[in-house]
């Protein structure tokens, strides 16, 4: 389960400094409010964070890119097989005579089934 991020600005900050002198102190408030913002020169440079909830995201985040992945190799199989139905030698023939129908058909389309 993802755990929950809170955003940057709610995050508890310490100066690298802190951080240095006063590990421990900031390993404490990290492992009960589940990150804090580390800064340099008032500048936020990077987020402190149980490892536990890192590699929790790293899952996640490969979780996601694989979800992403097979939904891109589902529609490329799907362009595909479009695309080769295009390619066919009679696919030009079959494309002017549906412009030629001006949207008149040859027979009454069926409502369903059991129509």
């Amino acid at each position: 389960m993802l755990p929950e991020l809170r955003a940057l600005d709610d995050l508890p900050r310490h100066t690298a400094t802190q951080v240095k002198n006063q590990w421990g102190d900031v390993v404490r408030q990290v492992t009960r409010t589940g990150a804090a913002a580390i800064t340099s020169h008032s500048a936020l440079e990077m987020v402190l964070m149980p490892a536990a909830d890192y590699e929790e995201l790293v899952r996640s985040i490969a979780a996601l890119t694989a979800q992403r992945q097979s939904s891109l190799d589902e529609l490329t199989q799907r362009f595909d097989a479009r695309l080769s139905l295009l390619q066919q030698p009679d696919a030009s023939a079959r494309v002017e005579s549906l412009f030629n129908a001006r949207g008149k058909l040859a027979k009454r389309p069926k409502a369903g089934g059991s129509f």
